[in-house]
């Protein structure tokens, strides 16, 4: 594939699209051991990197939706990877917290990401990256103000 085959792949969205595939699969391959998969991967890590959320910030902060993050807390409740605890002000709400079995993947796994990464960035200089990245987060929230106006 390259960039000037036609005009979808001068889509950003497509783009983005098969970019996120291509990388998610790699990073799918690597974590296959673990059965564990990306997406169950991302909102451990967020877990892990912050005890005591309720479903509403794992969901923003893993950048998925309230169904999508229900369904993925579930399977890693009933993998043992995490635990839910009734929410103190609003019963209704739960706080969910890794389990040592969760924090041990997610020792094991992180380093897997990281060098997955590291091996992504070596196609681009530094500076490269810094500007993807402002560029993408830009995309990202004009998409959102969009979506809000809608």
């Amino acid at each position: 594939m390259t960039l000037h085959d036609n005009d979808l792949k001068r889509s950003a969205g497509f783009m983005m699209g098969t970019a996120y595939r291509k990388i998610s699969a790699l990073f799918q391959s690597k974590l296959k051991e673990y059965d564990i998969t990306t997406e169950q991967w991302s909102v451990l890590y967020q877990v892990d990197q912050s005890e005591g959320l309720i479903q509403k910030e794992i969901a923003e902060r893993s950048g998925k939706d309230r169904p999508a993050t229900t369904r993925i807390l579930d399977q890693l409740e009933q993998k043992g990877l995490v635990g839910k605890r009734v929410g103190e002000h609003d019963r209704r709400s739960f706080k969910v917290y890794i389990t040592d079995k969760g924090r041990e993947l997610v020792q094991r796994t992180a380093p897997i990401e990281r060098q997955l990464n590291a091996d992504l960035r070596q196609c681009l200089s530094e500076e490269e990256y810094d500007v993807l990245l402002e560029l993408l987060y830009r995309m990202y929230r004009h998409a959102s103000d969009i979506a809000e106006r809608d």
